[in-house]
C-alpha cells in the first residue's frame, strides 16, 4: 500500500479546517407539559424539510412506555430561529406521538412491560400517572440561531443515516436472551441446516439464519394462531417460549426437516441453483410444509417434486403479501398437501 504524500496530509488538513463547521448549540431539558403547550402555540414547529409522521401504533406505544418508565431517551436536535421559535430539525416522530397520545388520539398497546396499560388513553391514566408522563424532561440540543439553513438540513440528513437499523432478528436476539434464544443460535449454526440454506456473509452477518430457524419453530408450531402482523407474533412467540419448550422435540423435528429437505428438494431452500437467494416466504412454505407432512407419514418418501417448479408454487413464495396471514397459511399447506400427495382441483 502506497504511503501519503506530504502535499496529501497538508492538502486533507487543510481541507477539514475549511470545511469544519463551527457549531453552537446549548442542551436544555424541556418537561413533556412544555413542549406540548409550545408545540400548539407553534413556538416550536416543523420546517418544511422533514418527513412525513411514519411511526406505527407500536413504536408510538413502545415510545411512551419508556418514557413512563423514566428510560434514557435519545437526544434530539432542535434549532433557535431569528423570531425566538424553535425548530424541529430532528424528534418529530416522538413529539408528534406526544401530542397525540396526550391528545387522546390513540390507545396504548402491545406493551411489554407495563402490560396494565394496554388499551389505555392518556385520559384513562390516572392523575399521578398523567402528572409523571407531563413531568419527565426530555433533553434537547439546540443551535445558535446563527447556525445556516443549510447546515440544519446537513445535520437532520446526517442523524438520520447514520448507523444501521438494527433487524428484526438482531433486536429480538438482543431483547429476550434466554435458553429458547440460545437453541436457535445452535440451531441455526447446524450444519445440515447451512448446507440447505445457503446465506450471503452479509445476511448471516445480520442474523438472517437465526430468524428464519425462529419463523420455522413459531410457524410449524402456530401457524394458524398468526391472525395480524408477523413481526409481533414472532416476538412473542420467542419471548412466551424462552422456558416452555421441549428441545428434544424440537430439536428431533428441526433435524427432521433438514434431513428430508437436503435429501428430496431441489436446491434445498434457494430460489435458484448455486445462488445464495433464500426468500423467507419459500424457506416458510418448505420448511414447515414438510414438517407438516412428516408429522403425519413420518417415513414420507414423495413421489414426485415437480410442483416446486411449477407457476402455482412460485406464485404462492412471491414476497407479495408475504406477511399476509392468509397467504402464509396457503403456502404452508400447499407444500404440506402436494407432499401427502393431495390434488387441488
Amino acid at each position: 500500500m502506497a504511503k501519503l504524500t506530504s502535499i496529501q496530509k497538508e492538502a486533507a488538513r487543510k481541507q477539514l479546517n475549511e470545511q469544519k463547521s463551527n457549531v453552537k448549540y446549548d442542551t436544555k431539558d424541556y418537561p413533556v407539559e412544555v413542549i406540548i403547550e409550545k408545540f400548539a402555540k407553534n413556538d416550536f414547529f416543523i420546517p418544511d424539510y422533514q418527513r412525513q409522521f411514519i411511526w406505527r401504533p407500536a413504536d408510538k406505544s413502545y415510545f411512551i412506555e419508556s418514557v413512563m418508565l423514566g428510560l434514557p431517551i435519545p437526544f434530539m436536535f432542535w434549532g433557535e430561529c431569528e423570531d425566538g421559535r424553535l425548530e424541529i430539525i430532528d424528534g418529530v416522530q416522538r413529539i408528534n406521538t406526544l401530542v397525540e397520545f396526550i391528545g387522546n388520539k390513540f390507545k396504548l398497546a402491545s406493551l411489554k412491560k407495563l402490560t396494565a396499560l394496554n388499551s389505555f388513553t392518556f385520559s384513562d391514566l390516572d392523575e399521578a400517572q398523567q402528572r409523571l408522563l407531563k413531568n419527565k424532561a426530555l433533553r434537547i440540543i439546540v443551535l445558535d440561531s446563527l447556525t445556516t439553513d443549510e447546515l440544519r438540513r446537513d445535520i437532520f440528513s446526517r442523524v438520520n443515516r447514520s448507523g444501521i437499523q438494527a433487524t428484526d432478528a438482531e433486536f429480538r436476539r438482543g431483547t429476550y436472551p434466554g435458553r429458547f434464544t440460545d437453541f436457535i443460535d445452535k440451531c441455526r449454526k447446524n450444519p445440515l441446516f447451512l448446507s440447505i440454506c445457503t446465506l450471503s456473509k452479509k445476511k448471516e452477518d445480520r442474523y438472517e439464519g437465526f430468524e428464519l430457524v425462529l419463523r420455522f419453530f413459531a410457524f410449524v408450531n402456530d401457524y394458524k394462531n398468526c391472525k395480524h402482523r408477523v413481526e409481533g407474533f414472532l416476538t412473542d412467540f420467542l419471548s412466551n417460549h424462552q422456558d416452555t419448550f421441549d428441545d428434544e422435540q424440537y430439536y428431533n423435528e428441526f433435524i427432521g426437516m433438514c434431513e428430508f429437505v437436503s435429501k428430496f428438494i431441489p436446491n434445498g431452500f434457494s430460489s435458484e441453483y448455486g445462488t445464495k437467494k433464500v426468500p423467507r416466504v419459500r424457506f416458510e412454505a418448505i420448511s414447515v410444509g414438510v414438517t407438516l407432512a412428516l408429522r403425519e407419514r413420518p417415513n414420507l418418501i414423495p413421489s414426485d417434486v415437480s410442483w416446486i417448479e411449477s407457476e402455482d408454487f412460485k406464485e404462492k413464495t412471491t414476497s407479495d403479501a408475504s406477511n399476509n396471514p392468509g397467504r402464509l397459511i396457503d403456502r404452508i399447506e400447499y407444500v404440506r398437501d402436494s407432499l401427502l400427495g393431495v390434488r387441488y382441483e
